[in-house]
């Protein structure tokens, strides 16, 4: 501690400042320790500003933040601790002034920035100039946020949503700024996309019927009979979140997407009346039976069905007596109807016997009410 000495006073007693608790006065720094810093404030004795008394932080390190020849603002706690020395405050001050800027914020719906100090059981909390803003779980995100742990010592953006100076009560709300955001953002990405578009997206869900794609302002759903021109078993052998995808805007509804990965000039079927011509000898392999037979995959996106009577020239009561799924079987074309994407084969055909014979044994088949019959035993 520096005292004026007597020669000094009587050369100028006007520096014998007086000062009060309370009082906010401007020091200089003279010396910083680890755990306080002296101040010259023009006192008989010199101010100390103990770490405390500097920040809520008890992390900070004093020697980086301030150094000697430093000026600061701070407000007097006590003139005389009862050792002679001046107590000073500077967060006490820098509170009061945040308190004021919180205020203004509360009234203005300014946006404020602050680093998380403390994850708490109920949300999560945020020192903005030297005052506590508490931000609970409910008002961090618009979803569900499981682990608030991941916020710790990450900078924020919040709106002050309550302010109660009395109850030294200050709610923070980023919720709303991040709906905010996403509306302002789908609003563009509507005005910018259009049924057909071929757009990038990145998958952000994968559930049993399909996969949500994130679009960069909206969420557009891949149903899993848009994802392949084959048969998809199940989303997510197919894709992972994160994944990036390439999708075609299917059909806008409101603010539903439908999206899809069957592009047209990867249609199997554009070219197929010419490799799946009837008398055409074709391989494939079992992908699915049922009673009345087996549906052959001749590459992903054509099935063709092998009825029961047209296996073997035995009779065979049901496909799976002789064939098993994932079997490669070579048949021939007996029939092929392209508006109904409809084609029929034929194992007994092979024989030499001629379509003629083979069609004699042929029992008449609807192969929409296979599949649909199919699809139902899959769902459940």
């Amino acid at each position: 501690m520096s005292e004026l000495t007597f020669e000094q006073m009587l050369e100028d007693p006007n520096s014998i400042k007086t000062i009060h608790s309370g009082e906010v006065v401007e020091g200089t720094v003279i010396d910083v320790k680890p755990e306080e810093i002296v101040l010259n404030i023009g006192y008989k004795s010199d101010g100390i500003l103990s770490k405390n008394e500097y920040t809520n932080d008890s992390s900070v390190d004093l020697a980086s933040v301030v150094k000697p020849g430093d000026t600061m603002e701070v407000k007097v706690l006590k003139v005389n601790d009862g050792e002679g020395q001046v107590v000073l405050t500077y967060k006490r001050l820098a509170a009061d002034r945040g308190n004021k800027r919180i205020e203004e914020a509360y009234n203005s719906g300014e946006v404020l920035k602050a680093t998380v100090a403390q994850v708490l059981e109920g949300g999560l909390s945020v020192v903005f100039e030297e005052v506590r803003v508490f931000i609970p779980a409910s008002l961090v995100s618009d979803t569900y946020e499981k682990d608030l742990g991941k916020y710790l010592g990450q900078e924020i953006e919040f709106v002050i949503s309550e302010y109660n100076p009395k109850r030294r009560r200050y709610i923070g709300d980023r919720r709303q700024l991040i709906v905010a955001r996403k509306a302002e953002l789908q609003r563009e990405l509507f005005e910018r996309i259009h049924e057909g578009d071929v757009v990038e997206g990145v998958v952000k869900n994968v559930t049993d019927f399909g996969a949500f794609v994130d679009l960069g302002g909206a969420d557009g759903l891949l149903h899993i009979s848009e994802m392949s021109w084959g048969r998809v078993e199940h989303p997510k052998k197919v894709f992972k979140v994160g994944d990036n995808l390439t999708v075609l805007i299917k059909e806008i509804n409101g603010s539903k997407v439908a999206l899809s990965l069957k592009f047209e000039d990867q249609n199997p079927w554009r070219d197929a009346a010419d490799k799946y011509a009837i008398g055409n000898v074709v391989t494939g392999r079992v992908a699915r039976m049922t009673d009345f037979g087996a549906f052959v995959e001749l590459e992903p996106g054509v099935d063709a069905l092998l009825h029961v009577s047209q296996i073997s020239k035995e009779h065979v009561e049901k496909p799976s007596d002789v064939l098993n799924v994932g079997q490669e079987v070579t048949a021939k074309i007996v029939d092929f109807n392209e508006n109904d994407r409809k084609i029929s084969l034929s194992i007994k055909a092979m024989a030499g016997s001629g379509a003629a014979e083979a069609n004699q044994d042929e029992v008449p088949v609807d192969i929409d009410a296979v599949i649909s019959a199919q699809a139902e035993d899959d769902a459940q």
